[in-house]
């Protein structure tokens, strides 16, 4: 058996028996599995998964945002997560994963990127930093890594209320204007240091 998870219109259903892993010193079988919300971590997800492959690994790039997402652990030495803070909190959907699967991904080495336009600025890193310590409590999830990774302002994505929040508080200190300019804070170098290193740790 394996974990399987079908989204459909009654949620996601769980068979799992957490199979052991086996570990490959050289070839690794990497999963990505992340939910994206406005686009960037979808971005940052594809941009793990390529450079899984150019270090020479097997990488499977998964969504689990979609209703008819299926996931499964069966072969897979290590796990990437990613995922975006929205309205205070990761994608409750990604979280339901998260607690399904807590046994497959506790047999796995896993690593989480945390997504927030908080993770951008020093003076917010401390609460991006909160966001993703209540996640853990909530799935229990222990990852073996973890980093915070800028997200990305898309004013098309916004209703008022939230384009107010960024202009008076997230943003209050940029030269950027969240009702009209696009801007994106990732930092793509620390990003691919972060993942190296994970990937590294694991060969």
């Amino acid at each position: 058996m394996f974990a399987v998870y079908r989204a459909g219109i009654k949620g996601i259903s769980v068979a799992s028996d957490a199979p052991q892993v086996m570990k490959r010193r050289n070839h690794m079988q990497v999963l990505v599995l992340f939910a994206s919300i406005e686009g960037q971590t979808r971005k940052i997800a594809d941009f793990v998964d390529a450079q899984v492959r150019r270090a020479g690994h097997e990488s499977t790039l998964v969504d689990a945002s979609e209703k008819r997402a299926v996931v499964t652990f069966e072969g897979y030495d290590n796990v990437i997560l990613a995922a975006p803070v929205h309205e205070r909190r990761h994608p409750p959907n990604f979280e339901i994963v998260l607690t399904a699967s807590r046994a497959d991904l506790a047999a796995r080495r896993t690593m989480m990127i945390s997504v927030s336009l908080g993770a951008a600025f020093p003076e917010l890193r401390e609460e991006a930093q909160e966001y993703l310590e209540e996640m853990k409590m909530r799935t229990r999830l222990q990852p073996d890594a973890e980093v915070l990774v800028g997200g990305a302002v898309r004013p098309t994505s916004y209703g008022y209320y939230e384009t107010e929040v960024l202009r008076h508080a997230v943003l209050r200190n940029q030269n950027i204007d969240p009702r009209t300019q696009e801007h994106e804070f990732t930092d793509w170098d620390m990003l691919e240091d972060a993942v190296g290193s994970f990937i590294a740790a694991a060969a």
